[in-house]
């Protein structure tokens, strides 16, 4: 079992069944269209997007955090589509999304500079890719993230990393987060939204 398998299992929802609040205030900026919701854990943020009329598909590593997305889905009325991947070598399709959702989403630098450029490509034109992740500022704070800063994201490396998408919103600081049991106080964080040129 992996350490995501374990974590799923421990605790009844490692990080709530309420949405992300960043995604929560901006899912208005996902244009009409199937979503990807990568690294999407027990769901709670592709079981929010579906709820707007979305078609979601969630992908993480996780079969047991899929399926209690797949049990938080049918709690809330909607459908969602699960698949179980490693994001080293997932491969999302061309212009096949309206919008990539990465909700602390936390994979090393060598994985992210393959990943992302697929993900960009991954867009219709007009698609939107909207990011929260810890900065390597969050290490100490202990209110949630990993320990190695190779995981987390700076601004200057998303816009490296997401070359090809016009910036939308770029913002970094701490602010409160309270997801769960594992995100729980002030997060150093950054905010990325993007748009495939059309």
């Amino acid at each position: 079992m992996t350490f995501w398998d374990e974590r799923y299992a421990s605790v009844d929802w490692a990080f709530g069944t309420e949405p992300n609040d960043f995604l929560r205030d901006h899912v208005t900026t996902l244009p009409t269209g199937p979503v990807l919701c990568i690294g999407d854990g027990e769901g709670r943020n592709g079981v929010f997007v579906a709820t707007h009329g979305h078609q979601v598909t969630s992908v993480d590593l996780s079969s047991v955090g899929l399926a209690k997305a797949q049990q938080l889905a049918a709690d809330r009325g909607v459908e969602l589509t699960t698949q179980v991947a490693d994001l080293a070598d997932f491969d999302p399709g061309v212009a096949q999304w309206s919008a990539v959702v990465s909700i602390f989403c936390h994979v090393p630098s060598a994985v992210r500079a393959a990943l992302y450029p697929r993900l960009v490509t991954s867009l219709v034109p007009g698609g939107v890719f909207l990011l929260e992740s810890y900065t390597p500022d969050q290490i100490g704070r202990g209110t949630g993230g990993p320990s190695d800063a190779d995981l987390m994201s700076t601004p200057d490396q998303l816009q490296t990393e997401l070359m090809g998408l016009d910036v939308v919103h770029l913002w970094h600081g701490v602010r409160d987060v309270v997801e769960g049991p594992f995100h729980s106080g002030g997060a150093a964080v950054v905010q990325f939204i993007g748009r495939r040129p059309a």
